[in-house]
């Protein structure tokens, strides 16, 4: 382990080795850094602003492994919050109570070890600030298995005040250029025109001429294989279902083929007519080598039946599947393994369509969750609940995956661990109804669920984003070309949306939302 102390993210002024002082290294941080990762390749490189002492402590349970890069904003994170008006993952608004899933980096405090880092140096070698360098590390990173966090546990106490070291405009310009799309840039543009009252009309234009790192591919150091593993894990399956008995019956066929068997499998069963009665008689009638929990309800909703379901798991592990999935007969023990490989807590696993190719080829920190293709820690997942503010709407996934996280939960897709999702043409859990927001003759945009998750997780720089964004992309896809009827058009329908979100919100919260 070794601590590079430097003053402002700029001079290097000391790096300890194992309590052991090293000398040699040149004064510039970034310099200093590249030559202790090139002397140091297997060490684990932490950094530290002078004033700042790292939990030497919690060391092992902040880096599980070589692929883990994490730091802490004592103060505040190096790439502004107006990163916010071009990204609306998850990943750009850390909680800073937990452990939490982040490329943005601290150059406070924060570690990664030599041989991962030195993997991005031809390509980052002209970059000379710090701040910048780190971020690119794992903007880059967290693409390509690298899993980024920020970590309360790093930080040990600081003993002074710190001076905020501060992004420049040209930089945050800069970096957004380098790592997405480069249409992002007239976005960034116009919402520093519009909201921040600025006009950073060079920094825009010198961007466009920066190279692109955008779904740049890097190969980093693979983790030891273990020579052994053993199972100890238990797990539950929870599936709801609605009107598919003979799909629901090939999932438990698929899952009576495990090679690690599941310990009991909860099936909520919804039919909204009065005198109806279940249409699973196999579940009494066949043999199956689980416990099967059968709840049969006329009340509907995804949200309600998977709440009923969580509150009956008992195992260490939960299965969210959907009632039209297939899978292979080592899928529950592969994500055993694989959780156990990269020290994980929940996995979302590659669910595709028949004839569908797999769109992401690598193991990485996902932005979503599926409610129906998703292994999670029950730890985690029974301090959570599917949200009613989303039922018979869209949401309640990413939302459910928002609580994962902001309990310290990170979730990771796993491209080799498969299922098959079938779309069954008939039954499942879209059942039209006729919501209240759709009886209006101007109809909310977007949907009002969709903002509800929003207005609960965006930052207001996010927020903004997105509407703009949202502007931009319906433009094409509607009749009015006039821009500034369709301006006019489409700002109403969004105001639409807030009122109805926010009276949805108020219904499920104890504490009212105020529309701002």
């Amino acid at each position: 382990m070794i601590i590079i102390s430097h003053i402002n993210a700029k001079k290097q002024v000391q790096v300890i080795r194992n309590d052991n002082p090293q000398t040699g290294f040149s004064e510039s941080l970034v310099k200093a850094f590249w030559e202790v990762c090139e002397k140091y390749p297997k060490d684990l490189i932490l950094w530290q602003e002078e004033g700042i002492e790292i939990n030497t402590e919690s060391i092992d349970e902040v880096f599980q492994h070589s692929l883990v890069m994490a730091s802490y904003p004592v103060k505040e994170y190096f790439i502004p919050d107006t990163i916010g008006y071009v990204d609306q993952l998850p990943f750009v608004n850390p909680s800073k109570n937990v452990k939490y899933p982040t490329w943005r980096m601290s150059v406070a405090i924060g570690g990664v070890y030599g041989e991962t880092a030195l993997r991005l140096k031809s390509p980052l070698k002209e970059i000379s600030d710090f701040g910048v360098l780190i971020n690119s590390i794992a903007k880059i990173g967290q693409q390509n298995t690298l899993f980024c966090y920020s970590h309360p546990a790093l930080l040990k106490k600081s003993n002074r005040k710190l001076s905020l070291v501060k992004t420049e405009t040209k930089d945050l310009f800069s970096f957004v250029a380098q790592h997405y799309k480069k249409v992002r840039l007239l976005i960034l543009l116009f919402c520093f025109i519009r909201y921040e009252k600025k006009f950073p009309i060079w920094s825009f234009l010198t961007s466009l001429f920066k190279k692109s790192f955008f779904q740049f591919q890097v190969e980093f150091p693979e983790l030891e294989k273990k020579a052994e593993w053993i199972i100890n894990e238990s797990i539950d399956v929870i599936i709801p279902t609605l009107g598919r008995p003979k799909y629901l019956k090939n999932v438990l066929i698929d899952l009576k083929n495990q090679k690690l068997l599941p310990t009991r499998v909860i099936i909520v069963e919804q039919n909204p007519e009065v005198n109806s009665e279940s249409e699973l008689d196999y579940l009494k009638s066949e043999t199956w080598p689980f416990e099967i929990v059968h709840h049969f309800t006329h009340q509907l909703g995804a949200c309600n039946a998977r709440n009923i379901a969580l509150d009956q798991v008992k195992s260490n592990w939960v299965f969210f599947a959907d009632d039209d999935i297939r899978f292979q007969p080592d899928l529950l023990q592969n994500v055993v393994k694989e959780a156990s490989h990269y020290q994980i807590q929940a996995i979302n696993l590659n669910c595709k369509q028949p004839d569908e190719e797999t769109v992401f080829e690598k193991i990485k920190q996902w932005g979503s969750f599926g409610a129906g293709t998703s292994i999670v820690k029950s730890f985690y997942a029974r301090q959570c609940r599917f949200s009613e503010v989303f039922e018979f709407g869209f949401g309640e996934d990413a939302d459910f995956g928002m609580q994962l996280r902001n309990k310290g939960c990170d979730i990771i897709y796993h491209p080799q661990i498969q299922t098959l999702h079938l779309k069954a043409p008939s039954g499942g859990f879209r059942k039209k109804l006729n919501l209240p927001w759709e009886n209006s003759e101007l109809l909310p945009k977007p949907s009002p669920t969709l903002m509800a998750y929003a207005i609960k997780y965006y930052t207001r720089k996010q927020l903004k984003g997105y509407q703009l964004s949202l502007y931009l992309k319906f433009y094409s896809r509607q009749k009015e070309k006039n821009p500034v009827k369709y301006i006019k058009i489409v700002q109403k329908r969004w105001r639409l949306s807030e009122d109805w979100a926010v009276k949805i919100l108020n219904q499920h919260s104890k504490n009212p939302i105020v529309k701002s």
